[in-house]
């Protein structure tokens, strides 16, 4: 019996051991698919970036984009990802700020689904419904808040600005002392363009795809591997940490989404854990908060593989999703008016939801497609 015990937990050691090198293997391949995206970029658009991204100039619209494109994707690292990419290929700044925005709103459709796996009982409904909604509902009143804001100031834009400004050097807008990823990426990068450069521009879109499917495949493995390992442990700090009060929640829920990669994988975490009473929605909602800051740490990883003239600015609009994230923290947490309501509106939803479920289906429609698409139509 102790030899079958010391084989089991030999095997599970070399298990772990094959999954933190597949993690680490998927890291780089993120970083080359980030990589990909901005080289296919300004291959394929070079001085036409402008009139590629007119549509995309009004903020509203750009806030659509981003909200629709990780609505559909259910990943806001991977939209963020696919920013920091077109950011370093020349795609402004301030285009890419409310596209940011939209990815943090789109993101809360996944807890928002996880929800509906409880509708058979009104009373646990109730609760998961408003659990998923709180989320929502945050993100919304952060860009209610922050886009005019940016819009007006451009607050976001400078902070971001100041952030990275000891980076650069004097005059030039390079980032030599933050490019020791390029040695690592270029080599891979080059092994896939090479033969696509015989096609033209036709190979830099299509360097742009293979990238974008990359960054899906290795964000999605990522996410896998972390939950396999990590899993248990983010459910020991969650237990140990949720019931301390707000600033425990919101640093556990950034420390597990770090460890996770998904903040989508941790805020639906919370769902089935306040639908069956094991939470209140009060208690997650900090950790929510802290899932929102945790997310970011992949654009930032993402960012570090960026070298030329725009690396600046790639790692700028990865600061503008974390400072974005902190401010509303800050701001809305902070104030106690703004820090009902989330809560109110949430309960009001729960509610709702156990009368009709038609309203349900209303209410995701609504925020997450007939809004976005009913803009992005004006808009354009």
């Amino acid at each position: 019996m102790n030899t079958q015990a010391t084989t089991a937990e030999t095997t599970s050691s070399s298990m772990r051991w094959v999954r933190w090198a597949n993690l680490a293997f998927m890291l780089y391949v993120l970083l080359v698919a980030v990589s990909m995206v901005s080289s296919g970029f300004k291959w394929s658009v070079g001085e036409q970036a402008k009139t590629l991204f007119e549509f995309a100039s009004h903020p509203v619209a750009g806030l659509m984009i981003g909200l629709i494109a990780t609505a559909l994707i259910q990943s806001s690292s991977t939209v963020t990802s696919i920013i920091v990419g077109l950011v370093a290929g020349g795609l402004p700044v301030e285009t890419a700020i409310p596209m940011v925005m939209g990815a943090n709103i789109g993101t809360t459709l996944t807890n928002t689904i996880v929800s509906l796996g409880h509708a058979r009982c009104k009373v646990e409904f109730r609760r998961a419904f408003a659990s998923a909604t709180v989320h929502d509902i945050f993100n919304l009143l952060a860009v209610a808040i922050f886009l005019p804001l940016e819009m007006m100031f451009g607050l976001l834009d400078k902070i971001s600005q100041w952030l990275v400004s000891p980076m650069l050097e004097a005059g030039d807008m390079s980032m030599k002392g933050l490019n020791f990823m390029k040695p690592l990426t270029q080599p891979a990068v080059d092994i896939v363009k090479g033969p696509l450069e015989t096609f033209g521009n036709v190979g830099g879109i299509a360097l742009i795809f293979i990238g974008i499917t990359l960054i899906f495949m290795a964000i999605t493995t990522m996410g896998k591997l972390m939950r396999s390992l990590m899993v248990g442990r983010a459910r020991d700090i969650l237990k140990s940490a949720i019931g301390r009060g707000p600033l425990h929640g919101i640093a556990s829920g950034t420390v597990v989404t770090i460890l996770v990669q998904s903040s989508s994988t941790t805020t639906s975490l919370m769902v089935p854990l306040v639908g069956t009473g094991v939470l209140k929605v009060r208690d997650v909602y900090p950790f929510t908060l802290g899932a929102n800051i945790g997310t970011c740490i992949t654009a930032l990883l993402a960012a570090t593989a960026i070298s030329g003239e725009y690396a600046v600015f790639a790692l700028q609009i990865a600061l503008v999703h974390l400072v974005f994230n902190l401010l509303a923290t800050v701001v809305i947490f902070g104030i106690p008016v703004l820090r009902e309501l989330p809560l109110k509106g949430a309960f009001f939803l729960g509610e709702l939801a156990t009368k009709s479920k038609a309203a349900v289906a209303g209410y995701i429609a609504f925020i997450f497609l007939i809004l976005p698409g009913s803009i992005l139509a004006f808009t354009a």
